[in-house]
């Protein structure tokens, strides 16, 4: 679902006819259904739905994460499916960050530990003008010290917002990364991501269920039955939740069903 104007702007992943199918039989969840979707690059989007739309199926598929049914997923110019396990692993380090919604550190590591462990792996050093650039951005200079054990989780996910950003990657997928916070918080994680596409030039994916959080976002892509069934540009929250509200499911659609595979 692309508008006219798109055809000038620079892609940063897309997906052509996407299915993603759990279970065999009876039990067959179809969690994504041919989706077909262009993220444009430098763009902060949201991908919104009901519970078991399939909006988290969908960015694990979009970050290799997870391995569609049928379709393809494109980074850039780079399909996925036809990348060797090494390739892949390396695409994942290089070119994606990923933000989840439990923030996933290592425990035993501090907050500037967690940040570099990305280029550690990879065996590179940080550039030290970006590193300042996001350390400053992300307001943990005085908490780079500190073991995730002694942050608040707004601290934390900031934490995981600089290691996804660390690498420069192509693209930032963020699930509900704002999902276990406070409002405080959530302001703070939204305001920097925003800020990474706006003044930075980051590409960003972001699944939310919060009209609050999709307002912040340049569009937003809704997901219902595993289909992409709407789009809206320059959103506010109070235009989400009246799209939203006429997505929602009533009695007896059989979505119920896919909650068993949150999405």
């Amino acid at each position: 679902m692309t508008s006219h104007h798109d055809s000038t702007r620079s892609i940063a992943a897309r997906t052509v006819g996407l299915t993603k199918v759990y279970g065999r039989g009876d039990a067959e969840v179809r969690a994504l259904d041919g989706v077909n979707v262009d993220i444009f690059a430098g763009e902060f989007t949201a991908v919104m739905g009901p519970s078991g739309s399939g909006k988290s199926t969908l960015v694990h598929c979009m970050a290799a994460l997870d391995t569609p049914t049928s379709g393809t997923v494109y980074l850039g110019d780079t399909e996925l499916a036809h990348l060797k396990d090494k390739a892949l692993t390396e695409l994942r380090r290089d070119r994606i960050g990923f933000v989840f919604q439990a923030y996933n550190l290592v425990p035993t590591l501090t907050a500037e530990e967690n940040i570099l462990l990305p280029l550690a792996i990879a065996g590179r050093k940080p550039d030290p003008d970006w590193y300042a650039t996001v350390i400053d951005a992300v307001g943990l200079g005085d908490r780079l010290r500190h073991r995730p054990n002694e942050m608040s989780g707004g601290q934390q996910q900031r934490v995981a917002c600089a290691r996804a950003l660390m690498s420069r990657p192509s693209i930032v997928f963020a699930d509900e990364p704002t999902g276990n916070l406070d409002s405080t918080a959530s302001a703070e994680i939204l305001a920097f991501l925003k800020r990474s596409v706006r003044d930075f030039g980051q590409t960003v994916v972001m699944v939310t269920h919060d009209p609050v959080a999709a307002s912040y976002t340049d569009r937003v892509i809704f997901l219902a039955d595993g289909k992409v069934v709407d789009e809206l540009r320059a959103p506010t929250s109070d235009r989400v939740l009246a799209r939203m509200g006429a997505l929602h499911p009533g009695p007896g659609t059989g979505v119920g069903h896919a909650a068993l595979h949150t999405a």
